[in-house]
């Protein structure tokens, strides 16, 4: 409520323990007074029942210091009971069963004990503060619902009398002193002060819950009842307004969810025209793209009538006239309205024909560049009011952060497509370079070191052998370009496609690999080469980390996407965020707009589940 600047102090106070020194001292005198009593009577009673006596003493110090205390008292009490009252005296174990049991008893009595004294504490702070909030509650509805502070004071004073359970009290407009017979507590409030006046000789906890609690209380109650008439004279003025804004509030508030959570424009732009309309009361509501040669599309619309469609439908397309809206807000770049529709022009006697006799443009602007317009029509002769030009700003702004939302998502993902086309580009090339030409040169330099040394005489067999070894040397060297040739992109796979270059894979592999590849015919390149990349990291992460000893994988294309799942029983516990490779695999099939999730609890193996969408 208006003009309370403070907060009604409901909550009590908590009870406070004793302090530690004085548990201590308590639970020595305990411990001291329950051994002597033992003694006395350990003539004539068993001594396994001799350890009742100190029951009294642990519950003491459990209730009332806590639990720690309580167990701290629970062991010595055992201690104590195990070398005074046992005989031999000294002869506690706590290796024993008996001795154990003891220990047991004792510990789980104080655990109870501490419990319920610490459910009673709770309990009673509970009803203090309900006692309380019951008290501030009806001192509010008494003030608050008087037609004047002034003639709810006697009533309040009453209630507050028969709540603290004091002989009497009153409140008094005005600051009165204290007298023989009377305390008195001055109310100091933002209008006209107020004294709250109490007999002398009260007990202290009420002269002490009236000044902490009461006093503050009621100093914001009676300023919020002296305000009452202004706040509700304000509000009755200002409903319309309130109600306005809270109508605008929580249609931004819906045009902003679906924007956050990147609907599509389509829907945006039906929502931003929807609640645009049924916020400024318009018959009709559009929302248009500019598009080159001046001509503009409808891109979303709304209609306050079902029976009735007065704007341009979705998907029409028309050229700009003067004298209309759409025009004006494009030539100039910023709001503006059209009173009637007089031109001669086919756009303005469509208009006409439909019912609609004037309108209010707003421009959508992206980034700094106008995109496009959005339109509220009437068909009657009243004009929108003059702030409608800024109220429908806001809608706009909105629109505008989702069409850059869609922009910058698609832009985004076209360039990680084009830099992994790119990537996989440079990958064949450099295969291919090294296929026709350094490989081709090592094996004709083998070639001719071959044929040297055909030609070496018998009497240089030292020489023959070293043209031999640097063949083999060579040989050994191609065999090594052609392993790094397969791994940069591998020929098998542009030629057979991914049932044969997995099956190289498995084979490849130092782990068993199960294959299955189901329905799934020739892809495109690109989702090919994904396939190939993320089986091969799995297969190679599984070997090196993962201690796995079986590899399944399963791929499968059916409803226009692709679903490929590899999974090992190795130890798990894989995290994608710590893997540069995986990283690197999230971010290709992200670029195809596809989704890889990695599942790998401890001792239970990983999951890779990839989905490609392929459609269209």
């Amino acid at each position: 409520m208006c003009g309370m600047r403070r907060s009604l102090p409901l909550t009590p106070p908590r009870p406070c323990r004793p302090s530690q020194a004085s548990g201590l001292v308590v639970a020595a005198l305990c411990l001291t007074l329950a051994t002597a009593v033992g003694a006395l009577v350990s003539a004539y009673t068993p001594a396994q029942s001799l350890g009742a006596v100190y029951l009294p003493g642990l519950l003491l110090v459990a209730s009332v210091w806590g639990l720690t205390p309580g167990l701290l008292m629970a062991a010595a009490s055992t201690v104590v009971f195990g070398f005074f009252l046992i005989s031999p005296g000294g002869s506690m174990r706590f290796t024993r069963w008996a001795d154990l049991a003891i220990l047991g008893v004792f510990m789980a009595l104080a655990l109870l004990a501490s419990a319920l004294a610490q459910v009673s504490r709770l309990l009673w702070v509970a009803v203090e503060a309900r006692e309380e909030a019951n008290l501030s509650a009806e001192l509010a509805r008494l003030l608050l619902r008087a037609p004047e502070p002034g003639t709810a004071l006697p009533s309040t004073a009453r209630r507050l009398a028969q709540a603290l359970k004091i002989p009497g009290a009153t409140i008094e407009p005005g600051v009165i002193l204290s007298d023989d017979r009377h305390v008195a507590f001055p109310l100091h409030g933002d209008d006209a002060p107020a004294t709250l006046r109490v007999p002398t000789g009260l007990p202290r906890p009420v002269m002490q819950r009236l000044r902490d609690r009461v006093v503050p209380s009621l100093e914001v109650l009676l300023d919020a009842a002296r305000e009452r008439e202004r706040v509700a004279c304000a509000l009755r003025d200002s409903r319309d307004e309130l109600a306005r804004v809270a109508d605008e509030q929580a249609a931004l508030r819906r045009l902003a969810t679906l924007v956050a959570h990147a609907a599509p424009p389509a829907e945006v732009f039906e929502a931003v025209a929807r609640e645009m309309g049924l916020l400024l009361g318009a018959m009709h509501t559009i929302v248009v793209r500019y598009e080159p040669a001046a001509t503009a599309v409808t891109v979303g619309k709304w209609n306050n009538r079902t029976d009735l469609d007065a704007t341009m439908p979705v998907g029409s397309r028309w050229t700009l006239e003067r004298g209309t809206v759409s025009e004006l807000v494009s030539r100039t770049g910023a709001p503006g309205r059209v009173s009637a529709y007089l031109g001669a022009g086919p756009l303005m006697a469509t208009l006409r024909a439909r019912g609609v006799v004037s309108s209010v443009g707003c421009p959508i602007v992206v980034g700094r560049s106008l995109w496009g317009v959005a339109v509220i029509s009437s068909s009657t002769a009243e004009q929108p009011p003059p702030d409608t030009e800024a109220r429908m700003l806001e809608f706009t702004e909105l629109a505008a952060a989702a069409i850059a939302n869609a922009q910058g998502g698609a832009d985004l993902r076209a360039s990680r497509a084009r830099v992994v086309a790119a990537a996989d580009e440079t990958r064949r090339r450099i295969e291919r370079d090294l296929h026709d030409g350094i490989q081709q040169r090592l094996v004709s330099l083998g070639l001719e070191l071959r044929g040297a040394a055909s030609t070496v005489p018998p009497e240089l067999e030292r020489l023959r052998h070293q043209f031999a070894d640097t063949a083999e040397s060579l040989d050994e060297a191609v065999a090594d370009l052609q392993e790094i040739s397969r791994g940069l992109h591998p020929a098998i796979l542009s030629k057979g496609g991914l049932r044969p270059a997995l099956a190289v894979l498995a084979r490849r592999s130092a782990i068993p690999v199960e294959i299955d590849v189901s329905g799934c015919a020739r892809l495109a390149q690109r989702f090919e080469v994904t396939v190939y990349y993320i089986v091969s990291e799995a297969l190679t992460n599984a070997t090196k980390h993962a201690h796995a000893s079986v590899v399944h994988v399963c791929l499968t294309a059916a409803d226009g996407v692709v679903r490929l799942s590899v999974r090992d029983d190795g130890i798990g516990g894989a995290d994608p965020a710590h893997g540069s490779g995986l990283i690197g695999l999230t971010d290709r099939v992200e670029a195809l707009g596809g989704r890889l999730s990695v599942t790998s609890p401890a001792e239970k193996g990983t999951s890779l589940l990839v989905e490609l969408p392929i459609a269209g």
